[in-house]
């Protein structure tokens, strides 16, 4: 009991830490996109960095990512620990780029401010005027910051389950839009438990396979072939 408690009184002062970090970025009056999602992404990856070296975890990839940027990533969801995981990954090879969060997210009066202010991007599902506005942002964010990247869970929500559920729509439109090759990701694992029992006196390790470039129009189907064979493989 006293470890949860420790572990999230530990990622929550973090994160307010974090929160006013993110602010001086956010609300510079004169930086331009490129180096504003340059600096919130390092900041993001700060903050990822620390959390994991407390829990314990590190981060073992399977496959390469792309030299080249503007790609969107497809990841599948399962744990708190995903974007966290991640962000380590992008930071082992300096990435810039952008999560997509559903705007209840930053609706959220315990952390919403930290996904706004630390460069996501939101989207309004049940929004149509929000949808299109989303789109446009996207378009014209990728035009100004040619070393841009895109982070999304094209499950849309955590799942429980023990294989992937059915992809929404997003990622492949979102690819489509503007011209994005698509990476698919898989973070291998139970890693909710894992996330559960942390802080962690003995390292632990967290799996996340890297897959070759996909089609948006059939990602799911490419992807469901990729984590087929990440599941079966043995270091």
């Amino acid at each position: 009991m006293l470890k949860t408690v420790g572990k999230f009184i530990f990622m929550l002062e973090l994160g307010f830490k974090y929160i006013g970090i993110f602010k001086k970025t956010f609300f510079h009056p004169f930086i331009t996109l490129k180096p504003a999602y340059e600096t919130l992404s390092k900041n993001r990856q700060d903050y990822s960095n620390k959390v994991l070296d407390y829990l314990n975890i590190e981060v073992k990839v399977i496959g390469d990512l792309p030299q080249r940027d503007k790609i969107l990533y497809a990841i599948n969801h399962r744990s708190l620990l995903d974007i966290i995981i991640m962000e380590r990954v992008f930071s082992n090879s300096n990435k810039n780029g952008a999560w997509i969060a559903k705007q209840e997210l930053f609706d959220n009066g315990l952390y919403g401010k930290f996904f706004e202010y630390s460069g996501c991007i939101s989207v309004d599902l049940e929004n149509k005027r929000g949808l299109l506005t989303f789109f446009k942002s996207i378009k014209k964010t990728l035009a100004k910051v040619d070393n841009m990247n895109i982070y999304m869970f094209p499950e849309g929500e955590r799942y429980n389950g023990e294989n992937i559920t059915k992809f929404q729509s997003g990622a492949s439109k979102i690819a489509k839009a503007n011209k994005l090759d698509i990476v698919p990701v898989y973070i291998k694992g139970h890693n909710e438990e894992l996330f559960k029992h942390a802080p962690y006196k003995e390292k632990r390790v967290v799996e996340v396979h890297i897959g070759d470039i996909v089609s948006s129009a059939t990602l799911e189907e490419e992807y469901t072939e990729f984590y087929k064979k990440a599941q079966a493989y043995n270091a």
